[in-house]
């Protein structure tokens, strides 16, 4: 789809036919219709510090502005990753605990337990291993008919390397994506269809199934990969269920969503923007630079929620104790104050890296380098063999407020 396409598609929609204080942004259809850049800017110029009322989530303040959300996402003592970092509460009968939704002392102390996995030393390692699986993903794509480049690269890709990095056994990979899907689909079931029993059955799947992967690590000698480091650590070895469940899905997830959605991400923004596409042939030095862009393009993980540990101001907005904020990555992305030209897709952007989608602070996001590793060697590995990816039709985006996902892409392949 061209981006003069995508420009039409979105005028069609009027964002200003909602009364501002009625604006809830945080509904599935405006994302998977891409209906929400246009209600971002308008948050943004209106009210970048917006007072939401949700039937779904109740009352939240939507933080929309690049610097409001650095504040935010910088000031943990202020701002509380607890309870948990989604707008939804947590379900008393069912709220698995996760680090990344823990306030320091105890974030740090688990952080700290599974952070080697993808630490540099590792991902040197590591570099080899994914050069060669993704030589092998490209080699085996059908060249000349269209496919579906999530499935048969986006998915595929991210899935091996999350195996390698739980030592989960090869065999079952995509049982990982799937409960990744599953997590993050929320009590509605998302793109996964399925309701809230059934969702909360497929969790306890994923926890049964790890917690005998914890128990015959623990028996074996100290290896390199998540569910070992967890089963020799004397604190993470004798966690509760629900917090073991919590870790696995943050672990899961942050391996599978970001890396997935930016490898479908940027061959779509390449297809809307050929003349980047061109530059990108012409200079294939700029790959490294190109992936910060398509991280920030994309913004796979479209907010965090913070809670707010004590009476507060924010963009002249007085923040109670007890408020409950969503940090709209996706919007400070594209904010126009912070970021030139932040509309546009540029491979050479300047201090590309200046996105917030990994975000800030004591909770960035712990495997970013493996993730731009990994679309980094993918897109050095096209370039070897393909002339263009070339979409073909529209994509199909996630029926979600959290990921900000793709899960159709028709392609077609340019041999060299």
């Amino acid at each position: 789809m061209s981006q003069a396409a995508v420009k039409d598609d979105q005028q069609a929609f009027d964002p200003y036919a909602i009364p501002i204080e009625q604006l809830d942004i945080a509904q599935p259809e405006f994302f998977s219709n891409q209906q929400h850049w246009a209600l971002f800017e308008r948050l943004r110029k209106e009210d970048p510090v917006h007072l939401a009322h949700s039937e779904e989530f109740g009352t939240y303040w939507s933080v929309t502005k690049y610097e409001d959300i650095m504040h935010v996402d910088t000031n943990h003592k202020i701002f509380s990753s607890a309870p948990t970092i989604v707008l939804p509460e947590l379900e008393e009968d069912f709220a698995p605990e996760m680090f990344i939704a823990m306030d320091q002392p105890k974030h740090d102390v688990q952080r700290k337990v599974v952070s080697p996995v993808v630490a540099p030393p590792a991902l040197a390692d590591l570099e080899d291993l994914i050069r060669e699986r993704v030589g092998k993903v490209l080699d085996s794509l059908p060249v000349g008919e269209t496919f579906n480049w999530v499935d048969k690269v986006s998915i595929e890709i991210t899935t091996q390397m999350l195996a390698t990095l739980f030592d989960f056994p090869f065999e079952d990979r995509r049982k990982l994506t799937f409960w990744s899907d599953v997590t993050t689909a929320g009590p509605d079931g998302g793109d996964t269809g399925l309701d809230e029993d059934e969702r909360r059955a497929e969790l306890i799947k994923c926890y049964e199934c790890f917690a005998a992967l914890l128990a015959e690590r623990a028996q074996q000698p100290p290896k390199s990969d998540f569910i070992s480091m967890m089963a020799h650590d004397p604190k993470m070895s004798k966690q509760e269920p629900f917090e073991l469940l919590g870790n696995l899905m943050l672990l899961i997830v942050g391996g599978n969503d970001t890396t997935r959605n930016s490898m479908s991400g940027g061959v779509l923004a390449l297809n809307q923007f050929p003349e980047e596409y061109a530059k990108l042939k012409a200079d294939p030095s700029l790959i490294p630079n190109m992936v910060s862009e398509i991280i920030r393009w994309q913004t796979p993980l479209a907010y965090m929620r913070r809670t707010a540990l004590e009476d507060t101001e924010l963009g002249g907005k007085q923040i109670k104790k007890g408020d409950k904020l969503a940090m709209w990555y996706i919007s400070g992305n594209r904010d126009e104050t912070s970021i030139d030209r932040a509309n546009e897709f540029l491979i050479d952007r300047p201090n590309a890296r200046k996105h917030l989608s990994f975000g800030f602070g004591i909770h960035r996001c712990m495997g970013n380098r493996l993730a731009e590793m990994q679309i980094r060697i993918l897109w050095e590995e096209i370039l070897k063999r393909f002339d263009k990816v070339e979409v073909v039709g529209k994509e199909t985006r996630a029926k979600s407020v959290f990921v900000h996902g793709i899960t159709d892409l028709p392609v077609r392949l340019h041999p060299k």
